[in-house]
């Protein structure tokens, strides 16, 4: 596995020391987090505890197959195809499944639709469950204990930091993801994207707007 991969998981698998204190006493790997990672790696390969083709295809599923292009294809089919839509509101699970978007964090998804009367945000307030197969790996700021507790206590405060102003008269419904459920919300079709493709469409969408974090504007 080269050094690139070794990078990525870096940011993975470091403590904040490994960016912060290079030099410290505890330290009995090279300082530069990729290398530590390749090091580490090197030492696991030699003592038969890992295989260097399966951490490839972990790797690659995480750099390319799995993250939020995947949700974004969701909201976008959901704008484009009621019939779509529909059965996200029925049986998420299975509608993206049909779509390939399945496997661990994966195993149980509920789709909840922005509207003009209720913004719907995500948060997980005992650890950071998250769905990995249509988001990826979640952001710091999803794990960070100021949000998981926040959220559920002030949430309008919360968005207004994300930059998301709602009308007074928008109810706001907080979503707590568990080990079983993890959420995905479809937020509301920005204006100005009548006659774009599914394509165009997903290109629209943000990561964050599927945790409710974001609110999408109107396209010129």
């Amino acid at each position: 596995m080269g050094l690139q991969y070794a990078g990525k998981l870096a940011h993975l698998f470091a403590m904040p020391h490994d960016f912060d204190d290079p030099d410290h006493a505890h330290s009995v790997l090279p300082p530069d987090p990729a290398l530590r990672v390749k090091a580490l790696e090197t030492l696991l390969e030699r003592k038969g505890l890992i295989d260097p083709a399966a951490l490839d295809e972990i790797i690659d599923t995480y750099a390319h197959r799995v993250g939020p292009q995947n949700g974004a294809a969701v909201v976008a089919r959901a704008w484009d195809e009621p019939e779509f839509a529909e059965a996200l509101k029925q049986d998420a699970t299975a509608a993206v499944r049909d779509m390939g978007f399945y496997g661990r964090q994966g195993e149980h998804i509920v789709a909840v639709f922005n509207t003009p009367g209720q913004h719907n945000m995500v948060v997980c307030t005992l650890c950071s469950c998250y769905p990995w197969p249509l988001l990826g790996i979640p952001p710091s700021w999803f794990k960070s204990d100021a949000y998981r507790s926040r959220a559920v206590r002030e949430p309008r405060k919360v968005l207004a930091e994300f930059g998301v102003k709602l009308a007074d008269d928008t109810k706001v419904r907080v979503w707590d993801s568990t080990a079983e459920i993890r959420y995905l919300v479809i937020p509301e079709r920005p204006e100005g994207t009548e006659g774009w493709s599914q394509e165009q469409l997903a290109k629209a969408v943000t990561r964050d707007s599927m945790v409710g974090t974001d609110v999408l504007g109107a396209q010129s």
